[in-house]
């Protein structure tokens, strides 16, 4: 018998005989896996218990990173037979074979896998949740590729929609290609992936999922034709010109998941290689249910932040600006504030691009620019209208500007969005839309800025302390940073492998006092308006920011990226 291939995780506790009696009672009793039943009866991380059940059994355990270091071998042993059996035959480049599963209890799966395979490997121990994980990374390709190894490419077959995405469709579709883009969407919606990008480089096709604001590859195809058929696959479904290649393309089409329907925008981009596609996710339903309790108190604000954007909201009139760069949050934040005061007493009227939640008597308009209906023609039939509350999308232009500071002026609530880095850098975009500054001051109730920020996954989340370089980097002083509590994820099929689960927003707060009237009125430069902003009590992004990390929520890593130190 050759040694082990690979060593356990760490020094593990062991298990005792007395634990382990306990779980074949409970097994027995409730009918559960017995794996499960000791992992309850341990009661320890799911990594320690891996560990130790590994270390008892003599096998080697394999965490999150350890899997993905190794190649699935889906040719020896199919991706559905390892999903349905709770196991994976993997391979490091040039080395032994290795079963991976997840109860070493299974005595029927040990004798079905000598069956099945007839190469000689070696077995190791993963968690249930990290080989889950680990296979559902693998989910987006392995069909389509499984077919396209037996028949070889094929063009793309037209039709009008993606009307099912179960595996049960994905799998009785006879073209390769259409069982790659179904299965991509069927993953990325499972993954809880916002955009999906089909990117298409000299060799062939890249696929990277959007998850939590960060790109993340997860497929690649070695040919250039697979790209080419697979981008016309997304041009069919989004009724596009197939034929028109050296243009971008804007399109959309629908499919259903789970019984609800979901819609996705996308985008062709011609590129140097061919085309590139963006997808973006639309799942209305979801997103409806979840406003439907959405609160401001759950985004994950400051409770002072969360105190004076209860009292911006409630203000008779004037204007409420929410910035940030896309995807930050923005919409989400105003549709909070609104859920807040939407007491059926007054009449409230969006106007967005798109409408991308729901709200019950809310008037909500979507922009639509070929038919002429622009942001700026909206706004005045809303004033019209007679709205006691208005929703502006994002303010674009001059126009759009200048009619919300009107109806700001003239005794509506306004609540819009508009792209800037920070609270400061609004008064500059609207300078520069030639808004009167003293119209905008006067109109002006408050300015909040944001970012959402990826949080520590809470199931594998371990002390981590920075070294000095980053935290020179990152500009906080040893003196601070001594108190702080720095923790990193590692890891894991909660987190699929990332270190982080979850986002919640950061945000600083800019109220207008008389005197900052006064000074941006009176073009005062930007250094003393935020000297008076603080004195005011305004916090800056990046103090809101090191606030998660000092109290072991997020990395510095993760700040860096979303804030300038």
């Amino acid at each position: 018998m050759n040694a082990p291939l690979l060593a356990p995780l760490s020094p593990a506790p062991s298990i005792g005989p007395a634990q382990i009696d306990n779980a074949r009672t409970a097994s027995r009793t409730r009918g559960a896996k017995l794996v499960k039943c000791l992992e309850e009866e341990c009661g320890m991380a799911a990594a320690e218990f891996t560990a130790a059940l590994a270390a008892q059994l003599h096998l080697a355990a394999l965490d999150m990173n350890a899997l993905h270091a190794l190649s699935p071998r889906f040719d020896l042993l199919p991706y559905a037979e390892a999903q349905a059996r709770e196991c994976a035959l993997v391979q490091k480049e040039g080395g032994d074979l290795i079963m991976v599963l997840a109860d070493p209890f299974d005595v029927s799966l040990r004798a079905w896998a000598e069956h099945r395979v007839r190469q000689p490997y070696r077995w190791a121990l993963a968690h249930g949740a990290d080989l889950a994980a680990y296979l559902a990374r693998q989910e987006d390709g392995m069909r389509a590729m499984d077919s396209i190894a037996m028949t070889g490419s094929s063009a793309a077959r037209r039709s009008e929609s993606v009307e099912d995405l179960s595996l049960k469709s994905i799998s009785e579709d006879q073209s390769p290609v259409v069982k790659l883009v179904n299965s991509t969407l069927y993953d990325a919606l499972k993954s809880g992936a916002s955009d999906i990008h089909l990117e298409t480089g000299a060799q062939g096709l890249v696929i990277k999922y959007r998850i939590d604001g960060v790109l993340s590859q997860v497929g690649a195809m070695q040919s250039t034709e697979l790209a080419e058929q697979v981008i016309s696959r997304i041009k069919v479904v989004s009724e596009l010109d197939i034929a028109e290649r050296r243009v971008p393309q804007d399109g959309r089409f629908r499919v259903g998941a789970g019984g609800r329907e979901i819609d996705v925008r996308v985008s062709i981009m011609p590129s140097i290689f061919g085309e590139d596609a963006v997808l973006r996710i639309l799942d209305k339903q979801a997103l409806t249910d979840q406003v439907k309790g959405l609160r401001l108190n759950l985004l994950g604000f400051d409770p002072a932040v969360i105190t004076d954007l209860h009292r911006l909201s409630a203000e008779p009139y004037g204007m409420l600006l929410v910035t940030g760069p896309t995807g930050s949050g923005k919409t989400t934040t105003l549709y909070a504030a609104i859920s807040e005061i939407d007491h059926g007493s007054d009449k409230i009227v969006t106007i967005e691009d798109p409408v991308e939640y729901q709200l019950p008597g809310v008037l909500q308009i979507p922009v639509n620019e070929k038919k002429g209906l622009t942001f700026a023609r909206g706004l005045r039939s809303i004033l019209r209208h007679d709205p006691d509350k208005i929703m502006v999308g994002e303010i674009r232009d001059a126009e759009t500007a200048q009619i919300a500071v009107q109806a700001a002026l003239t005794g509506h609530l306004v609540f819009t969005t508009v792209h800037a880095n920070n609270v400061f850098d609004v008064l500059g975009r609207f300078n520069h839309m030639q808004v009167d500054p003293y119209s905008f001051v006067s109109a002006l109730n408050g300015i909040v800025a944001q970012r959402l920020v990826r949080l520590n996954c809470t199931q594998c989340a371990v002390p981590a302390r920075p070294e000095l370089q980053e935290l020179a980097a990152a500009r906080v002083d040893a003196a601070r940073a001594a108190g702080f509590d720095f923790r990193a994820g590692r890891g894991c099929g909660q987190c699929r492998g990332t270190g982080y689960r979850g986002r919640k927003a950061v945000a600083e707060l800019l109220i207008l006092t008389d005197e900052l009237r006064e000074m941006i009125a009176g073009r005062e430069p930007i250094r003393r308006i935020k000297e008076a902003a603080q004195r005011n009590g305004t916090r800056f992004l990046r103090e809101a920011a090191l606030d998660l990390v000092a109290r072991g929520d997020t990395t510095l890593a993760e700040i860096n990226r979303v804030t300038v130190a």
